[in-house]
């Protein structure tokens, strides 16, 4: 399950900074030496409840290490900070909550260094101070964003039209990738990226290629217990597999929601595995449905599954 999404947080964007106009951290050091009011902070294990595609702003944040997806701001804020185009991203320069750039489209950062235990409400602050900031200069986000809106409180709630990329040109305004420093920085960022592909056979399910092995990895929409129950059932069944030279790896939880990871032959094309994928939605639904107590095969399967879960947050 190794993933490199941190090593994609901290590429190099030294020029790249400069080309969205100015440090994209500047604003965080300037408060460093001011003394600050303790906020509390509070733990929220399903931040993205409530959203349309919960399980595809989870797969963002936590499986994806290039894509972009356009936001829709409710009337309140258009008619505040007017009509600026903004985009959720998966990463941004140097892992930074936000950036504004000079042509004033605003980018929000999922992953990144900082952050409370609301993933929602750092999302909605990143974005608020995002729209308070001048066209081509660095956001300034507290850390901590104490009480206030979340994402689900500033945003027309919708699908998400993601789109993937294979490098962080979307980084900067157009044309600023022509810059010789500039394209240098944005080639070390974008060697951080490693192959990944978005499967139509099922929401969040992802296909990815790292080192030496590829793998499927698929958000699951459903309670926690009622997914754990299911997939226990086809496990017990021997029918978790995606196919032959596939292996179920386990599965991690992250903001309340598990994510099965299958290990897949290393060369084979992310389209090979639509219909394998396709096949095991099929039987994961029904298995889903079957209101019958889970009998003694699939409760120790089940006891092998929790084994190997591991809680990114």
């Amino acid at each position: 399950m190794g993933k490199r999404r941190k090593s994609s947080r901290s590429a190099s964007a030294d020029a790249t900074s400069s080309a969205i106009g100015g440090s994209t951290i500047g604003g965080n050091r300037t408060g460093r030496a001011e003394k600050r009011q303790k906020v509390r902070d509070i733990f929220v294990p399903r931040p993205f409840e409530g959203l349309t595609d919960e399980a595809e702003w989870i797969a963002l944040r936590e499986l994806v290490p290039a894509a972009t997806a356009p936001l829709t701001l409710t009337p309140a804020l258009v008619e505040e900070f007017g009509d600026r185009p903004v985009s959720l991203a998966t990463v941004l320069p140097m892992a930074t909550p936000a950036i504004s750039r000079a042509d004033g489209q605003v980018f929000v950062g999922l992953q990144r260094h900082v952050q409370s235990g609301d993933a929602s409400r750092d999302l909605a602050e990143a974005l608020l101070c995002a729209l308070r900031t001048e066209p081509g200069q660095a956001v300034s986000v507290p850390p901590l964003p104490g009480e206030g809106p979340r994402l689900q409180d500033v945003l027309v709630d919708g699908p998400l039209d993601i789109t993937m990329h294979d490098g962080f040109e979307f980084w900067v305004d157009p044309g600023a990738a022509d810059d010789p420093n500039v394209k240098a920085s944005l080639e070390r960022a974008d060697a951080s990226i490693y192959p990944t592909a978005r499967l139509a056979a099922a929401p969040a399910a992802y296909w990815c290629r790292v080192t030496d092995k590829s793998h499927v990895r698929w958000v699951l929409p459903d309670d926690e217990d009622a997914a754990l129950d299911a997939l226990s059932r086809l496990s017990a069944a021997g029918e978790l597999l995606l196919g032959e030279q596939t292996r179920f790896a386990g599965m991690f939880r992250a903001h309340g929601r598990l994510v099965p990871v299958w290990d897949l032959p290393r060369d084979a094309a992310p389209e090979s595995w639509e219909a394998p994928l396709a096949d095991v939605a099929k039987r994961y639904a029904a298995a889903l449905a079957d209101p019958a107590p889970l009998d003694g095969a699939a409760r120790r399967a089940k006891q092998g599954l929790v084994g190997r879960q591991l809680t990114l947050r």
